[in-house]
């Protein structure tokens, strides 16, 4: 009886040793585990966070609003913005050829010229005025079909909701044709929208904004009040690239408001 006692403790002993080694291993395997773990939650998050810091496009990657509801905010009288930015159809392209840009690149028109047609491929900017007032219109653009500095230079560009819309040279202001306002630019014009072009035979991208064939002039709009306002941009010539736009008004120079300095308007929901 005392051996067969003696025996069942030592298997006792035993047994509860082999248990207490087990759940020790158990538990080391489990530290094992959870380093790798912790270590690749923690590089994907910070693979997130570079992937958004460094895109290089600030007013897609930051708020988390769709191209569709996305509204630019206007600050101390100016709006800056990447024409990138905006909802497009299959036919404008966003190409990133050269260094001669900003953002993730600039959209080119490849479809079907729309010399006298405004209203295809139709693009929108929502645009918050905080600060009344006339602001200048200028865009970026290139040339990216031939060779001269006359063809494949221009786009369509409505203010349909502005207070007023119009070019301007010296003493000199056209109106958009289909507006009841006169007198109108030389050359096309229908329904509201400016013909845009870009002059000189550098074909890179510059800051060239005009209206009126043969007599450049510059491009104004009025907001008489603070709210949210449409820009619609529609295609006209094929191989017209834009990279981005500003509007800005007094005190702001054109040298200031189109500096690489400038930050990027923000960003709300709509």
């Amino acid at each position: 009886m005392k051996n067969r006692t003696k025996c069942n403790l030592i298997l006792l002993i035993l047994l509860f040793g082999t248990v207490i080694s087990c759940v020790n291993n158990e538990g080391s395997d489990d530290l094992d585990i959870l380093d790798p773990t912790e270590e690749n939650t923690s590089s994907e998050e910070n693979g997130d966070i570079i992937e958004a810091e460094g895109s290089g496009d600030e007013q897609t990657n930051t708020t988390g609003c769709s191209k569709e509801n996305s509204v630019y905010n206007e600050a101390d009288g100016i709006v800056s913005i990447e024409f990138e930015s905006a909802k497009f159809d299959d036919n404008w392209e966003l190409k990133s050829e050269g260094n001669n840009y900003t953002g993730e690149g600039y959209m080119v028109w490849t479809g079907d010229q729309f010399l006298g047609n405004p209203g295809n491929g139709l693009a929108t900017f929502k645009i918050n005025i905080t600060t009344p007032g006339t602001y200048r219109f200028e865009w970026r653009s290139s040339v990216t079909i031939g060779d001269l500095g006359t063809e494949h230079n221009d786009t369509w560009l409505r203010f349909a909701d502005a207070d007023d819309y119009y070019g301007e040279k010296d003493e000199s202001r056209v109106y958009p044709s289909g507006t009841g306002k006169t007198p109108n630019p030389n050359g096309s014009s229908k329904d509201g929208w400016f013909k845009i072009y870009r002059s000189g035979n550098d074909l890179d991208f510059k800051w060239s904004t005009s209206t009126s064939d043969n007599d450049a002039h510059k491009i104004y709009v009025t907001f008489n009040s603070a709210k949210t306002y449409t820009m619609e941009v529609s295609a006209r010539s094929s191989g017209h690239a834009i990279d981005k736009f500003v509007l800005f008004k007094d005190p702001w120079t054109l040298n200031e408001a189109t500096s690489d300095n400038n930050t990027m308007s923000s960003i709300t929901c709509d």
